[in-house]
């Protein structure tokens, strides 16, 4: 709940495990918050993004179901998402943002980054479903930019949470990724779901735009780029 803190090479873990529901390893509920080259491991909700501006750089997160949520305006840049094996009756998102009114200034922005499957689900990720992400909340906002996207993910990409639930109000978006779980031509066809075509469609996710990053990342010595372009920094 500290605003302004810093993380820098540090692990949290929840070892519950699958069968355990909900365990989160860290809950971020500050803002102006910064995470450096951390580890998340956890199987379902490890990472609540509560509230707040936060910036993750060169993290990894493992989970299972829900395994980054909440409503913060929060940039993952240059991190590494894992899947893990889930119980034997589930199935795997990655996000599930939880924005509750269409004017909130929150979302989760997953720019390059990399999009895969941790040891564990490897030799079995055929028999999981996996997906980026569905709606907790009725206007949920998630989008992967610049990012590679493996063969862990569901040609489909994204999950209901509830039937038609939010399906017309959410926004997420996919721009110029990569990767075998990249193609979006069989992906969902609800309402909120695009493939953004146009870069200043995706720039309001960078991390100037979504957590005004150009205007307190600097004095944290942490490096980030400020727009899409990884060569900036």
């Amino acid at each position: 709940m500290g605003e302004g803190f810093i993380g820098k090479d540090m692990s949290f873990e929840n070892s519950a495990g699958w069968a355990k529901a909900q365990a989160v390893a860290l809950k971020n509920s500050a803002n102006f918050t910064v995470f450096f080259r951390c580890s998340f491991d956890g199987f379902q909700d490890t990472l609540y993004v509560h509230k707040g501006y936060q910036f993750y750089r060169e993290c990894d997160v493992y989970g299972t179901v829900d395994f980054i949520f909440g409503d913060a305006a929060v940039v993952f840049q240059r991190c590494n998402l894992y899947a893990k094996r889930p119980g034997p009756t589930q199935q795997n998102a990655f996000t599930a943002q939880g924005r509750q009114h269409p004017n909130h200034h929150s979302g989760i922005s997953i720019l390059n980054c990399t999009v895969t499957a941790a040891p564990d689900l490897v030799p079995v990720k055929t028999q999981f479903k996996t997906f980026l992400g569905r709606p907790w909340k009725l206007y949920s906002r998630t989008v992967y930019l610049n990012s590679v996207i493996d063969d862990v993910v569901d040609p489909l990409g994204w999950l209901e949470w509830n039937a038609t639930f939010a399906l017309s109000t959410l926004y997420y978006g996919e721009y110029m990724n990569n990767g075998t779980g990249a193609d979006t031509t069989n992906r969902v066809k609800w309402p909120g779901y695009r493939v953004i075509n146009d870069s200043s469609e995706a720039m309001q996710f960078s991390v100037a735009s979504l957590i005004d990053g150009t205007n307190w990342l600097p004095s944290t010595n942490i490096p980030f780029f400020p727009g899409l372009n990884a060569s900036e920094g």
